[in-house]
């Protein structure tokens, strides 16, 4: 069992080319805050992917919940707690 509340890394994600905040709570519901800004882009966000996107020579999106970083930050605090509890016995 966890013992905290929110946890949360700032990443450079690609899809969108800039830092956003993955943030997963104790009951291991996900969240993107970069998707606040680029799942449903305002038409600043919109020009700002599509400079980017004319730059890097692709095309830019947020992935949404599918996003495999979010999934990867996940399976990584799920095996960092899957060695606390083994390293205590297992105990809790």
């Amino acid at each position: 069992m966890v013992d905290w509340k929110i946890t949360a890394t700032t990443i450079y994600c690609d899809a969108v080319c800039d830092e956003v905040t993955l943030l997963v709570k104790s009951d291991w519901s996900m969240k993107c805050v970069g998707f606040d800004k680029y799942g449903k882009p305002d038409s600043e966000a919109c020009a700002r992917l599509r400079t980017r996107g004319k730059e890097m020579n692709r095309q830019l999106g947020c992935e949404g919940l599918g996003c495999s970083q979010l999934h990867h930050y996940k399976e990584k605090l799920l095996a960092e707690e899957a060695r606390e509890g083994s390293s205590t016995g297992g105990a809790g």
